[in-house]
C-alpha cells in the first residue's frame, strides 16, 4: 500500500525508471528540468570545426599559450573573424599570407579579439569593451551589432564550454595600429622580412615615425633585415645614431622608378645629406652598391622601394677616409698615397690634398701601396719624396674625376679626369681601368673596395698608378 502511495501514477513510475537507467548509463543526475547541459566543445575545438574560420584557427596554433588558454578553463568571447575577412585585411596591409606577419604583430591582432569574460550579445551595449590586448572594441548597438564602426557580427552566441564566439566579418585592428595601415610604413610593418627596420623605427625618436606617418608625400627605401646585416649593422646603436639613419631613407615627395633617368642624379634626404641614384642595365641604385629589389610600393602617403643593403650617411671627408686607412692598427693601406698627396699641399690650384678635404664632388681612383710600390721600382726611386712634384702633381691629377661616379653610373669608355681621359672597360671581370699613356698601364678595379662613399666624393680602389700620357 506504500509503494503504491508513492507512486501515485503511472508517468511519474516511467519517470523515474528512466532516471535510474539514465544514471547507471551516464552517472548524470537526472531531474525533470529542461536541462540542456555544458557545450561539448571549448572554443579553439569549435572554432577548428568550422571550415569558414580556418585561418583564425592557423593563426592561434603559431601562439600555444593563445591556445592552451582558449582551450582550459575560464570564460572569454572571442570575436571570429572568417576565412574572407583575413583575406580581406591581407590585401589591405599588401601580405599574401598570414605567414608573412610578423609573429608579435599577429598576436598583437588575435589578443585584441579575445575579451577575458564571457559576453553575450544581448549583454552587448553602445560603449568600449576592454580586450586582453589592453585596447578597447568600440561597441555599437542598432539592427545588428557593430564593432569599431564598420565590423559586422554576423552571427552572434556560438555557445562553448568556457565562454562564447561571435563570428565578425572583418578583422578588428587595433587603434594603435590603426594608424599604420596603408601608409608606407605598412609593407614593412606587416611583413616579417622588416622586424629590424620596424624595431629601429621603435627603438629611436618618436619623431621618426611621425615623419613617416604625416600626411605629406615621401619617398622611403626600406631596408630588409638582411640589409642591415650587409650593412655590418649586427645591433642597433643609440637613438640619436637612428634618427640620423632612419631620416636618410626618407625623401619629401614622391620618387617612382620611373622618375629617375639613365646615368645619375642626387636627392637630398630629410637627414639633410644626399642620395646618388643610378640608373643602368643592372638596375636602380643608391651610392652604387645598394640596390633597389623592388620598386613603387605604393601607399596613402608615399612610395616605397625595398633595398638590399641599408643606406649609412657619410660622415668623413675623401682626405680623412685616406688618412684612416693609412694609420689603421692592421691591415694598413694608402699610406703612400696619402704622402703623395701631402706634397701637394700648398700648390695653389693643384692643391690635391685641399680639394679631397673640403666639400665638393670628386672620384678618385686610389692606387694601393702596392701600386705605388711598382711604380717606384718603374721610375727606379725609392720614395714618394723622390719624384719630381710636377710630375706626382700630373700623376695624382689622372686619378681624380670632377665628379661622384658610383661603380653603378660607370660605363664602358672613355672618362674625362682633372688631367687627360682614363678608358674604362667594365666588359671585363674585375672591370678595368686604363691610363691615358696606353700600352700596359691598365688597373683593375678593386671589386671589394668599390663606391667607398665620404661627404665630398667617392673613392674607388686600383691596384695600379694611372698613369698620364
Amino acid at each position: 500500500m506504500k509503494m503504491k502511495y508513492f507512486f501515485r501514477d503511472q508517468a511519474a513510475r516511467t519517470f523515474l525508471s528512466f532516471c535510474i537507467i539514465a544514471a547507471l548509463l551516464t552517472t548524470t543526475a537526472c531531474d525533470d528540468d529542461d536541462d540542456e547541459g555544458t557545450p561539448p566543445q571549448n572554443i579553439v575545438t569549435l572554432a577548428s570545426d568550422n571550415s569558414n574560420l580556418s585561418t583564425l584557427v592557423s593563426a592561434l596554433t603559431k601562439y600555444p599559450d593563445l591556445v592552451s588558454t582558449l582551450s582550459g578553463t575560464g570564460s572569454f568571447t572571442v570575436f571570429a573573424p572568417t576565412n574572407t575577412a583575413f583575406q580581406n585585411v591581407l590585401t589591405a596591409i599588401g601580405q599574401s599570407s598570414i605567414d608573412d606577419i610578423p609573429e608579435d604583430v599577429l598576436k598583437t591582432i588575435l589578443q585584441y579579439h579575445v575579451v577575458a569574460s564571457e559576453v553575450k550579445s544581448t549583454q552587448l551595449t553602445d560603449g568600449p569593451v576592454e580586450t586582453v590586448q589592453g585596447e578597447d572594441i568600440t561597441v555599437s548597438v542598432g539592427s545588428g551589432v557593430k564593432l569599431n564602426g564598420s565590423v559586422n557580427v554576423t552571427q552572434a552566441d556560438v555557445d562553448a564550454s568556457n565562454g562564447v564566439v561571435h563570428v565578425v566579418d572583418a578583422v578588428l585592428v587595433p587603434p594603435s595600429i590603426v594608424p599604420i595601415v596603408g601608409t608606407i610604413v605598412a609593407p614593412a610593418y606587416f611583413n616579417k622580412n622588416f622586424t629590424t627596420l620596424i624595431a629601429a623605427v621603435k627603438a629611436a625618436s618618436p619623431t621618426v615615425l611621425q615623419t613617416l606617418l604625416n600626411s605629406s608625400t615621401k619617398t622611403l627605401f626600406a631596408p630588409t633585415n638582411a640589409a642591415f646585416a650587409a650593412a655590418g649593422i649586427a645591433a642597433l646603436p643609440a637613438a640619436d645614431v637612428l634618427n640620423t639613419v632612419l631620416t636618410y631613407h626618407v625623401l619629401s615627395g614622391e620618387v617612382f622608378a620611373d622618375d629617375i633617368t639613365s646615368g645619375s642624379s642626387s636627392a637630398t634626404t630629410v637627414q639633410g645629406s644626399k642620395i646618388y641614384l643610378s640608373k643602368g642595365t643592372q638596375g636602380l641604385f643608391i651610392n652604387g652598391t645598394t640596390q633597389v629589389t623592388t620598386a613603387d610600393i605604393e601607399g596613402s602617403n608615399g612610395v616605397v622601394h625595398v633595398i638590399d643593403r641599408t643606406l649609412l650617411p657619410p660622415t668623413k671627408t675623401i682626405a680623412t677616409i685616406v688618412s684612416d686607412y693609412a694609420n689603421a692598427a692592421n691591415n694598413k693601406q694608402f699610406t703612400k698615397l696619402l704622402a703623395a698627396v701631402a706634397r701637394t699641399s700648398g700648390q695653389g690650384a693643384n692643391d690635391l690634398l685641399a680639394a679631397i678635404s673640403n666639400p665638393g664632388d670628386l672620384t678618385v681612383f686610389a692606387p694601393t701601396d702596392a701600386a705605388f710600390d711598382a711604380l717606384l721600382v718603374a721610375l727606379g726611386v725609392s720614395s714618394i719624396d723622390d719624384i719630381p712634384l710636377s710630375t706626382l702633381i700630373a700623376v695624382l691629377k689622372h686619378h681624380v674625376l670632377a665628379a661622384r661616379r658610383f661603380s653603378s653610373d660607370l660605363s664602358t669608355g672613355s672618362l674625362a679626369t682633372l688631367n687627360g681621359n682614363v678608358g674604362v672597360d667594365l666588359s671585363l671581370n674585375p672591370p678595368t681601368v686604363t691610363g691615358s699613356s696606353g700600352g700596359g698601364n691598365v688597373a683593375k678595379l678593386q671589386v671589394t673596395l668599390l663606391n667607398i662613399h665620404a661627404t665630398n666624393g667617392v673613392i674607388h680602389v686600383v691596384d695600379r698608378v694611372l698613369l698620364p700620357e
